[in-house]
């Protein structure tokens, strides 16, 4: 396996395919990961570029150098967000954080390590899956800045974690590390930051393994019982199953299972 960060490049946003496995790396270390507007535009193609590509079934989202990102550039930023602009939603394309326009149809697997601030935890909160190293620590600090978060923490911290434990983190500002981060349900596994995303990338590829029309329709299912309601999931199901079960994949699913092999699926 090499090592992404032996292939860094100017870009702030770092794209790498492993086979059907895109690596997505936040590529500006020296300031901390810290995110410009050019750095979001970045972030918002490499995400375009993994849901309109049919040979990607999985990506992993994690940050070159010491930290996962210190948040937004406000220095930067704040003028334009002062003046009425909206910075995170992207002008077209997918937005990394779901909050404007069709969510990434596909999963996306995140890996935090060091500083995990703002923006940081709620990329984490968008994504599905979500590692961290056993030195990382954790801040929304936007109620200590004079704003809130404006990124999906407000609403989605507490549907994931629970009202207390959201607004714990959410109204004080402090800090908090991996064990608590683990303890709320922030992040599924804490691993040593050296195995932080070598083990990312075997559960994306373990996912990327798995039909990708199943992977696809499991997400779109599970999402909509989230956001509608489970009336509204269960009212979908039958159509959703019938119109998977004529897929390619589905045949092939049950044949490998009749001759006892792995399967190949297509995504067809």
């Amino acid at each position: 396996m090499t090592d992404p960060v032996a292939n860094l490049s100017p870009e702030t946003i770092t794209t790498e395919e492993r086979g059907h496995v895109l690596l997505i790396g936040l590529n500006r270390p020296q300031k901390l990961n810290a995110f410009t507007g050019e750095m979001l535009d970045a972030l918002s193609a490499a995400y375009t570029r993994y849901d309109r590509d049919a040979n990607l079934r999985c990506a992993v989202l994690f940050a070159h150098g010491k930290d996962f990102t210190a948040g937004l550039d406000l220095a930067s930023l704040a003028p334009r967000v002062r003046a009425g602009e909206n910075i995170l939603w992207p002008k077209s394309g997918i937005d990394p954080l779901g909050l404007q326009g069709p969510p990434c149809s596909k999963p996306i697997v995140t890996a935090l390590q060091g500083r995990v601030f703002t923006l940081g935890i709620e990329l984490a909160l968008a994504s599905d899956v979500r590692l961290c190293s056993d030195d990382a620590s954790f801040a929304q600090l936007e109620v200590a800045r004079g704003i809130f978060p404006f990124g999906g923490a407000t609403f989605r911290a507490p549907a994931q974690l629970g009202w207390g434990n959201a607004m714990r983190f959410l109204l004080t500002a402090e800090a908090f590390g991996a064990v608590e981060a683990l303890r709320i349900g922030l992040v599924q596994e804490v691993t040593p930051r050296d195995a932080l995303l070598g083990r990312a990338i075997a559960i994306a590829e373990r996912m990327a393994a798995q039909a990708p029309l199943g992977v696809a329709a499991t997400l779109a299912s599970a999402r909509l019982g989230r956001d509608e309601g489970q009336g509204a999931a269960m009212m979908a199901l039958t159509a959703q199953v019938v119109k998977l079960m004529a897929s390619e994949d589905a045949r092939e699913g049950v044949q490998s299972f009749v001759e006892r092999r792995a399967a190949k699926f297509t995504g067809k």
